[in-house]
């Protein structure tokens, strides 16, 4: 996990057997909403899997982007866009990102 005072950028997180080695979703959630309740949104960057967004009350974006692949620069632009007006909104908002395996996109 990377984190700065608004920014976290972590591994997937999974349910299942999947939560043995990548961060369990019940416990992601408990987190944000104990650390950051009401002031968080966290963005899928994985195209090969989701999950329910009911699990972090609906504010999750997610963008498409394939793994070992560079985004799109529409994409980015759209990411970029939607992080800039979350951030904007009240100086205690923090993104939560996230791919398969944290760290390649």
């Amino acid at each position: 996990v990377f984190s700065t005072d608004r920014i976290i950028a972590m591994s997937f997180p999974s349910s299942g057997k999947q939560s043995f080695y990548r961060n369990p979703i019940k416990e992601v959630a408990r987190f944000l909403d104990t650390k950051h309740p009401d002031h968080y949104k966290v963005y899928n960057l994985c195209s090969e899997k989701g999950y329910d967004p009911q699990y972090f009350h609906y504010r999750v974006e997610r963008i498409f982007i394939d793994d070992h692949n560079v985004p799109a620069l529409q994409d980015m632009l759209k990411f970029t866009a939607s992080v800039r007006e979350w951030m904007s909104q009240d100086e205690k908002n923090i993104i939560v990102i996230h791919c398969k395996g944290g760290k390649g996109r």
